[in-house]
């Protein structure tokens, strides 16, 4: 009785560890709108207070970032401004975001953030430059982006959440995979 009774105990015990442990999965499993990476937080708390701070416009539940990780990558950024018409098309909320290695003091950063914003118009694209001093293979591991070899044009929600990313230069189905994911019907 007593071998048949720790036997019915250890089935017990380990259906419970079982059951514990897929619970305990499901809670930690990432979500749908996550799987594709995740801004850092304090990227995203910047990236939405500059949007928020943009005169006359509300704040857009998601956003266009273009991220560039070299100084030649502004021609693939700028491949995508052009092609999606974002100069001119005011539905679709962008944000040009270089990704930097942090420099370490904030004189440093100033300076830095001054030279990007003066190489963009002031009255088109000056307010659509968000520089990120960090550390970029943090941040590309953060987002699920590949590698610092490209530019990548990606859809992120207010929350930080990559719903979509594509990397290189604008492509007509690339693009429309992208207008899908910012208008909500993907």
């Amino acid at each position: 009785m007593k071998i048949h009774l720790s036997r019915t105990v250890g089935f017990v015990t380990l259906w419970l560890a079982a059951v514990a442990a897929a619970i305990g999965l499901a809670v930690v499993a990432p979500s749908e709108s996550s799987v594709m990476g995740h801004v850092p937080y304090f990227v995203s708390h910047a990236f939405q207070h500059k949007l928020s701070g943009t005169p006359g416009e509300a704040q857009p539940d998601r956003t266009l970032a273009l991220i560039t990780f070299k100084r030649g990558q502004g021609v693939q950024a700028d491949s995508w401004i052009n092609g999606l018409n974002l100069r001119n098309d005011h539905s679709i909320a962008w944000m040009r975001m270089p990704v930097l290695n942090d420099p370490g003091t904030d004189s440093r950063r100033s300076a830095i953030e001054s030279r990007l914003q003066q190489s963009y118009p002031q009255d088109t694209e000056h307010s659509k430059v968000m520089p990120v001093f960090t550390n970029r293979s943090e941040f590309l591991r953060s987002a699920g982006l590949e590698d610092t070899n490209q530019c990548y044009a990606v859809v992120v929600n207010r929350q930080g959440d990559v719903l979509a990313r594509v990397a290189g230069e604008f492509d007509a189905s690339k693009a429309e995979l992208l207008r899908e994911t910012l208008t909500g019907q993907r």
